[in-house]
């Protein structure tokens, strides 16, 4: 009944924004789609919410220079078709860009979102997207998901393995659990498979877990038989959480790396004790932080969404910011540019941001004609006492800059 009545205040609260710009004279269309109710709404909703509050903040501070964002915002349930059928209506509605969701449906999307020379923001990190000579619309604003799996087991096998009493006599386990069938959760496999090589560390046999599992018992099972030192999650919070109780219950006694998506304010409370000790990568502040914007944030979420509880927000708003803040800024520049057409935003507004200062905790961004990887550094956590501790930061294009340059874009 909660899930029902978040979905309804989402879509009265999406309906109000529209009506309340109709007739406004100078408008620009943006299209956004997103995952309320299907197989990743664990951490689509909060993000919904987060691209509404963010816009009206947006409009409410001047907008692309005077003129006002109109969002059309839909619900596609995670679902490739719909998530392709929406797209065809912002082009019939001349929206100028889209802010878009999953991995599946935005990889899928590419070669016409390239053809259209439409700008897309998406809430997918796939590592596929940052290469801009196979995907040139597609950007985003968070280090990709390969680039958090190589940071987080850089960062464990630096900062904890080198500590262990085994380390120089034996090389660490690592194993692999996620929804091995959903584009999402696989993305950043290989390139956690690479780093684990270039390390040294023995890869146990993939684990699959769903994105609705709730009893991974079997697969813990599983992974004693290999005694992983460290497991690493690439799905969303409730099957990462449900994983690691189990691991927690059946004593596997690994540590835990966990993709952002696992890895925000829910995973604490859904696992309880289990969660202690997990490492994650959390490229923004947490929802109340102490960094710039988090006053408009909280402020915009109470204001447009008094029903939903400050203690129920999420990382994922922040998030959600980030994306809509970054799109209106390469807005901005190309409307400035007076070319505010799909082509300008990319290369007279995003290619010219050179580390670009958002705010909301995150690193600055970068994007050239080359290459649209934001960031290089991984922000890596741990959960300690049931809260988020900054444990380290990775920064794989310092570390690596030949492999960086050369061989991992697009990775």
């Amino acid at each position: 009944m909660k899930s029902k009545l978040f979905v309804i205040l989402l879509a009265m609260f999406i309906l109000a924004g529209f009506y309340s710009m109709a007739g406004a004279a100078d408008i620009i269309k943006l299209g956004s789609l997103n995952d309320m109710t299907g197989a990743t709404s664990d951490v689509g909703k909060d993000y919904a919410l987060g691209i509404g509050e963010a816009i009206h903040y947006i409009n409410d501070t001047g907008g692309i220079n005077g003129k006002k964002i109109k969002l059309y915002q839909f619900d596609y349930g995670y679902r490739i078709p719909e998530a392709l059928t929406k797209y065809n209506l912002f082009k019939r509605l001349k929206a100028v860009a889209v802010l878009g969701w999953g991995t599946g449906d935005t990889e899928a999307l590419a070669p016409t979102v390239a053809r259209d020379k439409m700008p897309y923001v998406s809430a997918s990190y796939s590592g596929h997207l940052g290469n801009p000579g196979k995907t040139p619309y597609n950007l985003f604003f968070a280090p990709d998901y390969s680039t958090q799996a190589r940071g987080l087991i850089q960062a464990w096998y630096d900062k904890v393995w080198k500590k262990h009493q085994d380390f120089g006599k034996r090389k660490p386990r690592l194993a692999f659990a996620y929804h091995v069938a959903v584009p999402f959760a696989n993305a950043s496999v290989p390139a956690g498979k690479d780093q684990a090589k270039i390390l040294g560390f023995d890869v146990g046999p993939d684990q699959n877990v769903t994105l609705f599992a709730i009893d991974t018992k079997s697969q813990i099972l599983g992974l004693k038989k290999f005694k992983p030192d460290v497991v690493y999650h690439s799905n969303t919070v409730m099957s990462v959480a449900a994983t690691l109780r189990d691991a927690y219950a059946l004593k596997l006694g690994a540590d835990h790396l966990i993709q952002n998506w696992g890895f925000d304010e829910n995973l604490v409370k859904i696992a309880g004790v289990a969660a202690e000790g997990a490492y994650g990568c959390a490229p923004w502040a947490f929802f109340g932080q102490d960094v710039k914007l988090m006053d408009k944030v909280m402020e915009y979420a109470k204001r447009y969404n008094p029903g939903v509880p400050a203690e129920k927000r999420t990382i994922h708003t922040l998030q959600a910011w980030a994306s809509a803040l970054g799109m209106a800024e390469a807005m901005r520049r190309a409307d400035k540019a007076g070319d505010l057409t799909g082509e300008g935003i990319l290369r007279k507004g995003f290619e010219t941001m050179n580390n670009y200062e958002i705010g909301l905790g995150m690193s600055p961004v970068t994007y050239t004609a080359t290459d649209h990887r934001p960031m290089s550094l991984v922000p890596v956590y741990k959960v300690k006492g049931g809260k988020f501790i900054k444990f380290t930061e990775v920064d794989l294009k310092k570390m690596y800059p030949d492999k960086w340059a050369n061989k991992w874009i697009g990775w």
